[in-house]
């Protein structure tokens, strides 16, 4: 398994070429990337960095407009081309629909009817599909794909072996699900990890409940009696995590996506908590792999 990271806020204002050069400087290996194009594909190999996953532009493409389906199929389908053709593997996605109140329900049967053809181009492609269980925004949290429940009918819908998940644990914990017996079940669909952890705060827990907090925000990436964290400062144990991806035979790339309010407010802070994030994670891989 390689180390690599999600592209935090800083590398916006470094560019990509800069921020892939400082990752090889600092020892990480991997990079998930935009859109993958020839010029980040190029610069890449040059660099020795392993590509993780690709997002891709599939805007409307779980709507209800069928306009607005046919074309963010076409979109995406151009990315999956585009991955397969510069040498990546992975497609990056969150099943969110563009209305933020579409209940889930209603979404899985656009799902039904527009990602079969997804998969369908993905397995011509040699692509695979990792989906983030990320729940998206509140109050309606409408993705898919971040529960059980969720994942059981997705791929009871389209069994394909393309189609496969993020493992990000730091989401199941704030949903107060079971991540490790969520691996347990869904191990042989981990396409791609995400290195980000979660830490439950009982006193904001007791103060407002699941409901979050109502005058104010203590932090960011949170809703008061929760927040993200970078692994090791939650309550995720990643060494039984990695030991249990080991045994399911995922040899991929494990992601830091920096989510943190302590590691977020300047460039410095981001770079630092990536770094602590890497060397946390690493003494669990020396000697392993």
């Amino acid at each position: 398994m390689k180390v690599g990271t999600r592209l935090p806020g800083f590398a916006r204002q470094i560019g990509f070429d800069g921020y892939c050069q400082w990752l090889v400087d600092n020892g990480l290996e991997a990079v998930d990337t935009p859109p993958l194009t020839k010029e980040i594909a190029q610069t890449c190999k040059k660099l020795g960095l392993s590509i993780g996953t690709c997002d891709g532009r599939a805007g409307g493409l779980l709507s209800d407009d069928k306009a607005k389906q046919k074309e963010g199929l076409a979109s995406l389908k151009k990315d999956l081309s585009a991955i397969a053709r510069f040498g990546g593997h992975t497609y990056f996605t969150v099943l969110l629909p563009d209305n933020p109140l579409q209940p889930r329900a209603k979404t899985f049967e656009v799902f039904c009817n527009v990602y079969p053809k997804v998969v369908e181009h993905a397995e011509k492609e040699g692509v695979s599909i990792a989906i983030e269980p990320w729940p998206g925004p509140g109050p309606a949290y409408p993705s898919l794909g971040c529960s059980p429940e969720s994942l059981r009918r997705i791929f009871a819908a389209i069994p394909s072996p393309n189609l496969g998940i993020c493992y990000d644990p730091s989401h199941f914990a704030r949903l107060q699900i079971d991540y490790v017996r969520l691996l347990h079940e869904f191990g042989g669909r981990v396409k791609h990890v995400h290195l980000k952890d979660t830490e439950i705060i009982q006193e904001k827990l007791y103060e407002s409940g699941i409901l979050g907090e109502s005058y104010g925000h203590t932090y960011g990436f949170g809703e008061g009696w929760w927040r993200y964290t970078i692994p090791g400062e939650g309550s995720v144990d990643w060494e039984l995590v990695i030991r249990r991806l080991e045994e399911f035979g995922y040899d991929g790339v494990l992601s830091v996506e920096l989510e943190d309010h302590h590691f977020w407010a300047t460039p410095e802070l981001q770079q630092e908590g990536i770094l602590r994030a890497k060397d946390y994670i690493v003494q669990f891989l020396k000697g392993r792999d």
